[in-house]
């Protein structure tokens, strides 16, 4: 083959090559186009279903009355891990009756994230799981759906009981374990007891 041939061959080649480089940049940019144009439209309607999540978990751990919007009437502090902690507050004629926040602790498969209400007094008015990768059927009972092992906490306070029996009744506590799943409890009641401090400590500022 004459070197001719093979140069007119080769430089054919080249620019197949270009014409397949920039297809392919083409189609990337249009993609990621369209994802972007998705996320925009998408995101108002991602946002206010989180809000509506949260306004049922609200309703769920603050059996009492209040007339303010919850969503709006907000404290944002240094949590008990040191990140950001948006604490929500209800009224009562502009008096703060109760206050909600989120609380955490790592169980068997992660961590386990609730929602906890806690009256002006410092009671805790209701606790509900937002999050966890608890074992199905063992863990997964901290689960109101599941069980009703998550309303023992309903009325109880850093003085009921007192300090050294807010754990399982296995670590002499007063609080049931689960069989075959003594971790995720624990978690729970150690974050249901630090919320409760956590409370105690910002007292002022919620109130």
């Amino acid at each position: 083959m004459a070197i001719g041939e093979i140069a007119m061959k080769l430089a054919k080649l080249r620019g197949k090559l270009s014409y397949q480089t920039i297809l392919l940049g083409s189609v990337t940019l249009l993609t990621s186009g369209v994802l972007a144009v998705a996320n925009y439209l998408t995101q108002e309607a991602i946002q206010a279903a989180e809000m509506q999540d949260i306004k049922h978990t609200l309703v769920q751990v603050l059996p009492i009355q209040y007339d303010n919007d919850l969503l709006q009437d907000t404290v944002i502090l240094p949590g008990i891990d040191g990140n950001l902690l948006t604490v929500y507050r209800a009224r009562q004629r502009k008096q703060v009756v109760a206050v909600v926040f989120q609380v955490s602790q790592f169980g068997y498969a992660g961590p386990v994230v609730l929602m906890m209400g806690i009256s002006r007094t410092g009671e805790v008015l209701g606790v509900r799981v937002l999050k966890h990768s608890e074992t199905p059927g063992l863990g997964d009972k901290i689960e109101l759906a599941k069980n009703n092992w998550i309303l023992s906490f309903n009325g109880r306070s850093l003085t009921n009981p007192v300090t050294t029996q807010w754990q399982v009744k296995k670590d002499g506590g007063v609080f049931d374990q689960f069989t075959g799943a003594t971790i995720t409890p624990r978690a729970v009641v150690r974050a249901v007891k630090q919320g409760l401090e956590f409370f105690t400590a910002h007292q002022a500022e919620f109130l």
